[in-house]
Formats: C-alpha cells, sequence, structure tokens
C-alpha cells in the first residue's frame, strides 16, 4: 500500500506482494488493507487496486480468529467507497481474495487484465483434484491443461463481464491514467442514512 501519482493526479495503491506469503490475505492484511481504503476514501483520492493472490491464508487457527469476518472488512470498506476505483488484475486472482480485492462483484469503475492472468475460483491443480480425483496421473496432466486452457484466463472473464480490457503490461500506466482522467468528475450517490454497520 502506498501513495503516489500517475499522470499528475494523487492516487493510492493497494497490492498483494507474492513474494511473503505468496501473495495470500490474512487477518493483518486485511485489516491495514480496510483502513487504508477508508483513509482514502476520506481524502478523496482514487483506488487503483493491483491484484495478485491465490486466495485467503489457509489455517484452522485462522478461521478461530475470524479471519472471513476481517476479509468482509475489507470488502465493506471497497463496497463505501465512493472515490474512482480502478482494478487490475495482474496474475493470479483466486476465490474470496480476489473478491474482497475491489473484483466487479463490489462495483469497482474499470477493471482490467494482463493477458497472463488467471481468474477462477481456485487453481488448475486443486480444482482437478477436487472434480476429478478418481482419475489417473496421465489423465490429470491432460485434465490440468484443459482447466487451464478453459477457465484460467482473462479472456473468459471479459467475455463474461468480470473484466473490462484485456491490456499489454507495458500500456498499464497509460490506460490507468485515461481512465483516471475519464472517472475525475464521477460522482457516486449513495442513499442517505445515518452510519453504515461493518462486520462485527
Amino acid at each position: 500500500m502506498g501513495l503516489g501519482r500517475i499522470a499528475g493526479r494523487p492516487v493510492e495503491f493497494i497490492a498483494n506482494q507474492p513474494q511473503a506469503l505468496a501473495g495470500t490475505l490474512d487477518i493483518a492484511a486485511s485489516q491495514k488493507g480496510a483502513r487504508f481504503v477508508r483513509f482514502c476514501d476520506a481524502f478523496n483520492l482514487p483506488l487503483i487496486t493491483l491484484v495478485d493472490t491465490p486466495g485467503f491464508l489457509p489455517g484452522k487457527d485462522l478461521e478461530w480468529r475470524g479471519m472471513i469476518r476481517h476479509g468482509a472488512e475489507l470488502a465493506f470498506a471497497y463496497a463505501e467507497a465512493t472515490v474512482p476505483r480502478i482494478c487490475v488484475i495482474l496474475r493470479k486472482a483466486f476465490g474470496g481474495a480476489y473478491i474482497v480485492m475491489d473484483s466487479r462483484g463490489l462495483g469497482n469503475d474499470l477493471c482490467f487484465a494482463w493477458p497472463g492472468a488467471e481468474i477462477a475460483v481456485m487453481g488448475a491443480e486443486g480444482a482437478v483434484q477436487i472434480l476429478n480425483r478418481r482419475s489417473t496421473a496421465e489423465e490429470r496432466v491432460a485434465l490440468l491443461a484443459e482447466y487451464t486452457e478453459r477457465f484460467l484466463t482473462p479472456w473468459q472473464a471479459a467475455e463474461r463481464g468480470f473484466v473490462d480490457e484485456v491490456i499489454d503490461p507495458t500500456e498499464t500506466r497509460r490506460t490507468v491514467a485515461t481512465a483516471l482522467s475519464a472517472l475525475a468528475t464521477e460522482r457516486e450517490r449513495l442513499p442517505g442514512r445515518k452510519h453504515a454497520i461493518g462486520p462485527q
């Protein structure tokens, strides 16, 4: 997470770090992300989310400590933000962690993906193990290749409306700058209410 500028406009970046816990979301990351999203919304800074996550960090301990609740806190922060929100999927975008990282389902303004991005409920290996657990080793290799080709592509997500455009990685900065320019005058109108009730 950090602040920066794109085409002279101050913006806020939230990104997964694949070199730390493989980019998974844990409780601390979810809390930190939610606070940062609220901070940027309070100061009217556009949100640029760079996604590369294989999911939530697994573990019984995290589940007992409320991983889902804290993940929901991040989703809630994004959903109530009224500033321009742009999501760029760089590599992996799997499961619930992808959803809470400003996915189209949370109402972001624009969603872009790199050509090598993998967008799915889970990775090919996990999906094949669940769906075809009785298959032989040779069959699994063929099934892995088929699943990867059919489902782990940004083209499939773009076809279904989860991604607005698949972009060349070298054009990312220019694409985001153009999107920010188009969203500069956007005003989101939320229904009047006294206050929101976040996850408890």
